[in-house]
């Protein structure tokens, strides 16, 4: 047996398949300005998000080989460093950027603390752990503060992944094809009424000669 190539050629058919290539035509110019904007939108805060990932980055630079320093002082000594425990407080809500779903953190108080809070006194820590706890403080509130930019950064990146895909399998893929099932059935149907066309001119060719014919005695 073989496949079809496609509906029927049929002129409902042929209108359905042209209605069906025009709503591709308004979903590839509506994913083309989505991507627009998704492009606006990711230049427009990756600088920023740059800056504070490199920010991170530096920090975390300096504050590991001050930690390294610290553990000079016993591994014991650093751990009682970071008493009493505590839980850092932030907030989080869902927001949506141009049909992209991220999420927002916002910290709610300064996560470095002063020497008189931390639990031990700085003479019986000694300087170096002191410095370390106060450069992972510092890191930690950068990594809140970038998280935010960082999410929407890489949701932004992924949706415009996601729409460049979908207008390639539109363009490359639907459009040509329902093109091509167009040209088809409008093919068969030309061809169909030239053969209709033929066949009423040949009856009508016989019915003349059956009408002017000389009647027979």
């Amino acid at each position: 047996m073989i496949a079809s190539r496609g509906p029927a050629p049929t002129r409902s058919n042929l209108l359905r398949t042209r209605h069906r290539l025009e709503r591709v035509r308004k979903g590839v110019d509506l994913l083309t300005r989505k991507r627009r904007a998704l492009v606006s939108e990711l230049f427009r805060i990756a600088a920023p998000a740059i800056e504070a990932r490199e920010r991170v980055l530096a920090k975390a630079a300096t504050a590991y080989p001050v930690l390294l320093q610290s553990l000079g002082a016993g591994r014991a000594t650093l751990e009682a460093a970071g008493w009493p425990s505590r839980q850092i407080e932030v907030t989080a809500e869902v927001v949506e950027t141009w049909g992209v779903t991220t999420g927002r953190i916002s910290r709610l108080a300064p996560v470095r603390r002063t020497s008189s809070v931390r639990g031990q006194a700085p003479t019986l820590t000694g300087p170096a752990i002191g410095a370390a706890s106060r450069e992972f403080e510092d890191l930690l509130e950068l990594v809140l503060d970038a998280a935010s930019s960082e999410l929407l950064l890489r949701r932004l990146a992924e949706a415009l992944a996601r729409t460049s895909r979908q207008v390639n399998t539109l363009e490359r893929r639907v459009q040509p094809g329902l093109l091509a099932q167009i040209g088809r059935i409008r093919d068969t149907l030309e061809e169909r009424e030239r053969e209709d066309h033929i066949r009423l001119k040949r009856l009508a060719g016989v019915r003349q000669a059956q009408v002017t014919a000389p009647a027979r005695g």
